[in-house]
């Protein structure tokens, strides 16, 4: 059995393994394991073993995301979810749809908190569903908003996918952070228009809108002031080079901790309940870690990566139709695999690859920071994208009167917006690069 052979053959029983629903970790270590074992031998394969977990779990840069994950889950306990949704819809309330478009933002601020988009969709659904619904939202809009609402998290700072994309690719975090951000307002906006179309096109699926007196918004707007003076702090400090993106997580969990106890809202169970589910969190990160690490040293050995990159360098491909491809291939693999593991496993495969063609004279660094922010806009999409989106699922978990395929009709006017923004991203790179060039 030749090399390359044998790493198609891993690769297809790994994705085999998560289509059956074994554990992401379990079905990228076992494949690894055995295909080293084949290519290299019993010894070799515990010699590997034996050093790299350590090397793995002992990096001081993997610090940053349980430290910001801390952070988000001290603020989910402490009921931060439900000013930012209050303050949202009581300026946006105005307008027809305004509390689907409230969602939207609400679930954007978090996120930028959290770090987590199951965090963010779970929690802004779980405070803005209920109001939607009460009020006369159809179960489509409400439910599609908030899952699509909800997936800005994974490219939002202090996203945990972008860290790691980061880290893998030996990027600037700093760098990573601002480079996400003109992306994330254009998926905002796009957002709220396709809500504004919507409700347009089909008035049932929202009430008439109301107005809030200029007293209800003001009152909403001091009850935020925690979470803009943690942002203030922390993104401040890092991107005006006072500490580093491990120090500022460390600071912001302080900062949110205090305020939260100084305003009565967390108890020692709620901070127990902080604490375990970043504890479990990060390690089913560090699990995903090492399954990839393994699958991807047995790729490396059976030299698929290097054959693929030939491959494409042969076929003499527009370097615009390869990243096309790869963006499909993306989608597709969205379809089993969620994103940590996505980018965990094909980044070091397919990084050379771009790294390695000419894409509008970019320099290397630059076009490191562009593929990220391109990679993670595809998995934003793949979370909402059917038949497997994971936070559709998450949005069925929690509003069991809504059939699952109201919630696919309901999220197609957000995919066409994704679609729109992912294409004017790819073309216009400057769009993902403006704001790191000026800044740094």
């Amino acid at each position: 059995m030749s090399t390359m052979a044998i790493g198609l053959a891993m690769f297809g029983a790994m994705l085999l393994l998560m289509t059956v629903r074994v554990p992401i970790a379990v079905a990228m270590f076992v494949p690894g394991a055995v295909g080293y074992w084949m290519l290299s031998g019993w010894y070799p394969l515990l010699s590997h073993l034996k050093g790299a977990v350590y090397a793995r779990v002992s990096v001081y840069d993997l610090s940053v995301i349980p430290l910001f994950m801390l952070m988000g889950g001290l603020a989910v306990q402490g009921g931060m979810a439900k000013a930012l949704f209050d303050f949202a819809n009581a300026v946006l309330g105005r307008f027809r749809g305004g509390m689907a478009m409230a969602g939207v933002l609400a679930c954007a601020a978090f996120g930028s908190i959290s770090g987590s988009t199951v965090a963010t969709t779970a929690t802004i659904a779980q405070v803005a569903y209920p109001q939607m619904r009460r009020i006369g939202y159809s179960g489509r809009l409400a439910t599609a908003a908030l899952a699509t609402g909800g997936t800005m998290g994974v490219l939002l700072p202090p996203s945990v996918t972008l860290m790691v994309y980061a880290i893998l690719t030996e990027q600037n975090i700093t760098k990573m952070f601002l480079a996400a951000y003109v992306p994330a307002l254009l998926a905002a906006i796009g957002y709220l228009i396709a809500i504004a179309v919507v409700v347009r096109m089909h008035p049932e699926q929202a009430p008439a809108a109301k107005t809030a007196s200029a007293s209800e918004v003001l009152q909403a707007g001091l009850r935020v002031w925690p979470i803009v003076a943690i942002f203030a702090v922390v993104f401040g400090g890092i991107y005006g080079g006072l500490f580093t993106a491990t120090e500022g997580a460390a600071i912001g969990v302080v900062l949110t901790l205090g305020i939260t106890l100084v305003r009565g809202e967390i108890n020692r169970e709620k901070m127990v309940a902080a604490v375990r589910t970043t504890a479990q969190t990060s390690g089913m990160i560090f699990l995903i870690f090492i399954g990839a690490d393994m699958i991807n040293a047995s790729l490396a050995l059976s030299q698929l990566p290097r054959q693929l990159a030939d491959v494409v360098s042969h076929l003499q491909l527009s370097p615009m139709i390869v990243m096309a491809g790869i963006m499909v291939f993306y989608v597709i693999l969205g379809c089993v695999m969620d994103e940590m593991s996505m980018i965990l496993l094909t980044v070091p495969t397919l990084f050379p690859v771009i790294m390695g063609m000419d894409f509008m004279g970019l320099e290397v660094s630059d076009k490191a920071l562009w593929f990220g922010i391109l990679i993670l806009t595809v998995c934003e999409i793949g979370m909402i994208f059917p038949p497997v989106g994971l936070n559709v699922y998450i949005m069925n978990g929690l509003a069991r009167d809504v059939p699952m395929v109201e919630t696919y009709k309901g999220v197609i006017p957000f995919l066409l917006t994704d679609a729109i923004r992912l294409t004017l991203l790819i073309m216009f790179p400057v769009l993902t690069l403006w704001l790191v060039q000026i800044l740094t």
